[in-house]
């Protein structure tokens, strides 16, 4: 009986890594994530041979992520900055980050005249909730609203060019 499962975990083992190369290679391009950890390293290519171009301390910050090698993604920052991180450092949880030189108004609801509850300040991430054509639901700081699309970085393809 014992040597039954260890050939049945031989022959388990590499069909369960191939299930999650294979899940990881039908990921789809550009797709938004956020750096999972208060110190993300951006490197110049996908490995640790690479230089490190910037150093982030900014659990949260969203990135788009634009290509894959191995377990590398290439990301670009809502500056334009772009690297490579390892995938370890990026979460599936969405976030924004606000834009542009003044507060961001996160009003009741998605309407424009919607009474504000909240100001959000240039670069305040916020976590995404949805979206709607014109405005998405946000949560940041105890405080829930809605916030105009282009007050916003991480939240729809459409305004990174992409």
């Amino acid at each position: 009986m014992t040597i039954y499962r260890l050939a049945m975990l031989a022959i388990a083992l590499p069909l369960l890594w191939g299930a999650a190369r294979a899940q990881s290679q039908r990921e789809k391009f550009p797709r938004f994530a956020s750096l999972s950890a208060d110190k993300v390293f951006l490197r110049q290519g996908p490995g640790y041979d690479y230089r490190i171009l910037w150093v982030y301390h900014r659990k949260g910050l969203p990135v788009l992520v634009t290509a894959q090698y191995d377990v590398w993604r290439k990301v670009r920052f809502s500056d334009g900055t772009a690297g490579w991180v390892h995938v370890a450092m990026l979460s599936s949880h969405r976030t924004v980050v606000v834009t542009g030189r003044s507060d961001a108004p996160l009003r009741e609801s998605s309407a424009s005249g919607a009474s504000v509850v909240a100001l959000a300040a240039p670069g305040v991430i916020a976590q995404l909730r949805r979206c709607k054509p014109e405005a998405c639901a946000v949560s940041v700081a105890g405080h829930t609203g809605w916030i105009n699309k282009n007050k916003i970085w991480g939240a729809s393809l459409a305004q990174d060019g992409s």
